[in-house]
């Protein structure tokens, strides 16, 4: 690590990063050997219960899971739990402490309206709970400073579960490319390992993460992704920019924001350009629609944002 990470990253999110996949492996082969998981037959729901650091793992994996679950998969970010949950729903209550306040109220109600549930905690409450209702619980790796840095964990282990159960396929194979895609990308990331500048070809003598934080600079950084995964992406930047350096930061979703948002930046751009910059986020599996949206996003917001 540098001397400025040492100086602005007190709390090493750049190694927790950088642990990723180590986090992942090591998460899916503990929700791998979970004991007495509740019998999915005639489940026809699933909801993931979880706020802050732990609620972006469901977002994650009702994003990756949902197109292909044979079950909807929602997620839950509050103290109530939904009025339809009952004896036929899976509820996976996530909470890194064990101790988040929601969690433990939503779950309790889910308890009492017959949920089939399994609990994914460190410790805490949550855990003591679990066990006078006899449920199971997958521990997630107390050593792991903070729950934002865990999300490799609070992602995979409710999909481990998901497909155990018979929700979904092929995770275990996603995982393995995963694992093996970020540390291809780590090696490719690292701070002080040169970049490109983008738009140009040349090189940059500073990595791409580096340039990429002095491209957003003091600015507000306004975060766009494509469909169901690009969106679960932009809310963890936007959790990341609220959390580390400690900005503001607003996250949208392509094609939605099309029809909407886009219309806001058609006026001030001579103050807009100063005070925001928008990342754009892309993948791979977007919807051709959603890549030519994009196209146009870039167009409309090139002198204004």
């Amino acid at each position: 690590m540098t001397a400025d990470l040492e100086i602005f990253d007190s709390l090493d999110m750049y190694g927790a990063t950088f642990a990723l996949a180590q986090q992942i492996e090591a998460a899916a082969q503990v929700a791998a050997a979970v004991e007495n998981l509740p019998d999915p037959t005639g489940v026809n729901a699933v909801v993931v219960m979880g706020m802050g650091g732990s609620g972006i793992g469901g977002d994650v994996a009702a994003a990756v899971a949902s197109p292909t679950a044979s079950v909807p998969v929602l997620v839950s970010k509050n103290y109530e739990c939904p009025g339809w949950v009952g004896p036929d729903t899976l509820v996976l209550a996530s909470s890194f402490s064990g101790n988040t306040e929601e969690t433990i109220a939503a779950a309790s109600a889910a308890h009492e309206a017959g949920a089939r549930m399994v609990v994914m905690a460190s410790g805490g409450s949550l855990v003591e709970l679990a066990a006078e209702w006899g449920i199971p619980v997958v521990p997630l790796d107390a050593s792991i400073p903070m729950p934002r840095a865990g999300i490799g964990a609070v992602s995979v282990t409710p999909l481990v579960l998901l497909e155990r159960m018979g929700f979904v396929s092929g995770i275990t194979e996603q995982i393995s490319a995963t694992v093996a895609q970020l540390r291809r990308r780590g090696d490719q990331l690292a701070v002080g390992v040169p970049g490109a500048d983008e738009g140009s070809g040349d090189r940059v003598p500073v990595d791409p993460s580096t340039f990429i934080a002095r491209r957003i600079g003091r600015t507000i950084p306004l975060v766009y992704g494509g469909g169901v995964l690009g969106e679960a992406a932009a809310w963890r930047w936007k959790g990341q920019f609220n959390e580390n350096p400690k900005v503001p930061s607003w996250p949208n979703r392509v094609p939605e924001l099309t029809h909407n948002e886009i219309a806001g930046w058609a006026v001030n751009g001579d103050v807009t350009r100063q005070v925001f910059t928008l990342v754009l986020l892309r993948h791979d599996f977007e919807h051709p629609q959603v890549a030519a949206r994009f196209a146009i996003i870039e167009e409309v917001c090139d002198e204004i944002v």
